[in-house]
């Protein structure tokens, strides 16, 4: 078939039959020597060989292309698979430029990443020894670090110790009992808490303990006494009875005097002595001499001056 007759049935049109042109001259057969230009599109539509020379034959133009282009309806045929939809079709480039991306970028990778001797000598770090540059010094140094990973991962908990305890050594290289050392540790925190204790507990006066026992007790007692105490208490009366002041006028119309023992029971001084602001009164073994420095003395005058003239102020006020 020709080229006017495809045309024809095909595309509906038909060109005029063209001109003649002059007849090449065909080279005669024989020996050819030197280059050769051969078409690569030896089958396609330039193949004249097969079809010879098309320029000389007659265009025939079949009467059924005028019959299909006078009909009203659509007499096309769709040959093959029907054409996709908008979606699908974006749908399929989109896969196919992704695709050609990641493509793309791993040849890039490929293309870019140093070239890595693997026949030279090896070093601790992964590094192959000799001289290189920095990007394949980096690249081994990355691969040693991806093996150690992978075959980390490889080999599990078990293997990278997780989870286990930690065992001690001392300088020798012995295992220290971690156990044993926390109890001796706190045996040792627990004895010098309790000398601390001790140490201060020494320090305090036999007094000072025995108030404090005497205070327990009252807080003992206090739980079951009532809530108001009125001036007819037996026991708040005994007790401010028994308080003893140095400058009570009436101390000496007291009957009952005590037996001259300290509140620890050790016996006291029955003669007179200077007061002193604690009210502590000194041993049964006293010789009656004072070796003080007359601090007390002085205390007690500024104490009683000072009261003295707040009075002797308050009395002119009201005389004014």
């Amino acid at each position: 078939m020709s080229l006017a007759d495809y045309l024809a049935k095909n595309y509906l049109t038909a060109d005029s039959k063209p001109e003649k042109k002059a007849k090449k001259r065909k080279r005669k057969d024989g020996p050819q020597s030197g280059l050769i230009i051969a078409d690569d599109d030896a089958a396609g539509w330039g193949n004249k060989a097969a079809d010879g020379d098309e320029d000389d034959v007659p265009v025939h133009v079949d009467s059924a292309s005028v019959e299909f282009r006078k009909t009203k309806k659509n007499n096309w045929q769709t040959i093959g698979a029907p054409a996709p939809s908008s979606a699908d079709q974006a749908a399929a480039d989109a896969i196919i430029a992704s695709a050609a991306a990641e493509n793309s970028a791993r040849t890039l990778s490929d293309d870019d990443a140093p070239v890595i001797d693997e026949t030279g000598t090896k070093m601790e770090s992964g590094a192959h020894a000799g001289l290189q540059s920095a990007n394949q010094v980096t690249a081994q140094l990355k691969r040693k670090q991806e093996e150690e990973r992978r075959r980390f991962l490889a080999e599990g908990a078990e293997h990278s110790g997780q989870g286990k305890e930690t065992i001690y050594r001392d300088a020798s290289g012995r295992i220290i009992n971690i156990a044993m050392k926390r109890a001796e540790a706190r045996k040792k925190a627990e004895e010098e808490a309790a000398a601390a204790a001790a140490q201060i507990e020494a320090q305090k006066g036999d007094v000072q303990r025995a108030e404090r026992e005497r205070r327990k007790e009252a807080l003992k007692e206090a739980k079951f006494m009532p809530v108001a105490r009125y001036a007819d208490d037996f026991e708040m009366n005994e007790e401010l009875k028994e308080k003893e002041r140095w400058n009570d006028p009436a101390a000496q119309f007291l009957t009952k005097t005590k037996n001259g023992k300290s509140v620890t029971g050790k016996a006291l001084y029955s003669g007179p002595f200077m007061p002193n602001r604690y009210g502590i009164r000194p041993g049964h073994r006293w010789d009656g001499v004072d070796r003080g420095n007359g601090f007390e003395k002085e205390y007690f005058a500024a104490r009683n001056r000072r009261r003295d003239l707040k009075e002797l102020d308050y009395a002119w006020q009201m005389d004014e």
